[in-house]
């Protein structure tokens, strides 16, 4: 296997035989609860994915977005989780409560969500046929998650 690909299906986790995009999703999710108390730490981590990510898919796409290629639902997942790094509601990844818990799922099903049914800005990334549109559609993915996530929270703590 060459390095592009290790690093496109997220060292093998793509060719899940199932539901590859959802098993990198939470693989994505187990790894960044190890970032999950340093928010510059996580916010390297998902430029980093970003970056390396956008030239692995580059180099092995050839334009289609392939199954095997989680990549993106790794960068989209840990910017969905970016808002858990801080404030009054921070997650704590080693020993989470059931409302940290229960934010990390949220921010799972609503990066999942939105990575499914492609709405607006995510469905224009998503019909690029380019390395662009595969990092493209999950990282707004991400975004939108993370921004119906920061709102909920505030919503809570001004409550």
């Amino acid at each position: 296997m060459t390095p592009a690909r290790l690093v496109a299906s997220f060292g093998g986790c793509g060719f899940s035989p199932v539901a590859p995009g959802t098993v990198g999703s939470l693989a994505a999710l187990v790894c960044g609860l190890l970032f999950l108390p340093h928010p510059l730490v996580l916010g390297a981590a998902i430029l980093l994915c970003c970056g390396v990510g956008y030239v692995a898919t580059a180099r092995v796409s050839g334009g289609e977005d392939h199954q095997w290629i989680v990549i993106d639902e790794v960068a989209g997942m840990w910017i969905a989780m970016f808002p858990l790094t801080f404030g009054p509601m921070q997650v704590d990844p080693l020993w989470p409560d059931r409302i940290g818990i229960l934010w990390l799922l949220l921010a799972f099903a609503l990066f999942r969500l939105f990575d499914i049914t492609k709405p607006g800005p995510v469905g224009w990334f998503d019909r690029r046929h380019d390395a662009v549109g595969i990092m493209g559609d999950d990282i707004v993915a991400g975004l939108i998650a993370a921004a119906i996530l920061t709102a909920a929270r505030m919503l809570i703590v001004l409550a």
